[in-house]
């Protein structure tokens, strides 16, 4: 059972390293609605402030990462709201968000209750 976990992991990782080869064209003029086995682009408005005049840092990503649920659920009613703010500082931005999407999935798995085996 090992060996054909090893095996399927394996070859999802060469399809998805197949897919993020160079040349690969986007069409902009359909919306998305295949899946798509490429890396994420490059955010253009990294290191650009928004309109308060701010650049999300880790601190914004922790707390968006923490907020993450609500602000997907929100967003299906209000287009205007997205969970993952695009002015921001790049890395460090991107770090606080996973650490704070790990915390609150791990507040969520522990806040869960345990049963006792009896």
């Amino acid at each position: 059972m090992k060996k054909i976990f090893v095996f399927v992991l394996f070859t999802v990782l060469l399809v998805t390293l197949a897919a993020c080869a160079p040349g690969s064209k986007v069409n902009l003029d359909k919306p998305d609605t295949e899946i798509q086995f490429t890396a994420p682009g490059p955010n253009p408005e990294r290191h650009k402030p928004a309109e308060n005049g701010s650049v999300a840092g880790l601190g914004t990503g922790l707390w968006h990462g923490l907020i993450s649920v609500v602000t997907l659920i929100m967003s299906f009613f209000d287009p205007a709201v997205q969970m993952y703010e695009v002015h921001n500082s790049g890395p460090l931005y991107n770090l606080g968000f996973l650490i704070g999407a790990i915390l609150l999935f791990a507040i969520l798995g522990f806040s869960g209750g345990r049963r006792r085996r009896r």
